[in-house]
């Protein structure tokens, strides 16, 4: 099996803490609170900008040139998501502009720009990943029996959408092209996927706590 599927077996425990997390799961049914669900639009408008920066890094270190332009395309699909959220914004009355970004936030996004820094495209392709891979098996999970109606009608729509998977699977096959099976490669995708559980955890609190 491609390391890429392999990865996100071996994390299964984390994908299922994530997607019952009574976050995701309210926003699945509706009940979650408005306020929770701003604070979530803020945090994650700012970890997109520099999940974006990643993706702009990895490209300029691409090998080739058919990753330089993957890489290019997964970031304006970035782009597209963070248009998304000053929808949201504006629907929530955030202010995406004015986020400071929690501790967790900060330790996630720290830990991607420093990864796509230091690291080799393989690697940062294998921290960037989890998240991918994540939100598109929660989209599909909450829209397993239809796309409720509800004030979080669009997350669920977005992230099971059709055009969402072929982002998660181009970055997935960078993975497999790029990066060894490595200690230093399974404990990279371990560790952003606690980063998102936390991540949802924060959200649910209303600040982010490590």
């Amino acid at each position: 099996m491609p390391l890429s599927h392999n990865l996100w077996q071996a994390n299964q425990d984390l994908a299922a803490i994530a997607l019952n997390s009574p976050f995701v799961q309210g926003i699945g049914d509706g009940s979650l609170h408005r306020e929770k669900f701003a604070y979530y639009v803020g945090q994650d408008a700012f970890f997109l900008e520099a999940f974006a920066r990643a993706y702009s890094i990895a490209a300029a270190k691409a090998p080739s040139w058919e990753s330089f332009q993957v890489f290019h395309a997964l970031a304006n699909g970035v782009l597209q998501e963070l248009n998304l959220h000053k929808s949201y914004a504006k629907n929530w009355e955030v202010d995406i502009t004015a986020v400071e970004p929690g501790s967790t936030t900060r330790q996630y996004t720290d830990f991607l720009l420093a990864t796509a820094w230091g690291q080799p495209v393989g690697i940062t392709a294998v921290a960037m990943s989890p998240c991918m891979r994540l939100y598109a098996y929660l989209g599909k999970a909450l829209a397993e029996k239809g796309i409720p109606a509800h004030a979080y009608t669009d997350w669920i729509k977005t992230y099971s959408s059709n055009e969402f998977e072929p982002l998660a699977q181009q970055l997935e096959d960078l993975v497999d092209k790029y990066s060894p099976d490595t200690a230093l490669t399974r404990s990279t995708y371990r560790y952003a996927m606690i980063c998102e559980r936390d991540f949802f955890q924060a959200a649910w609190q209303g600040f982010n706590a490590i």
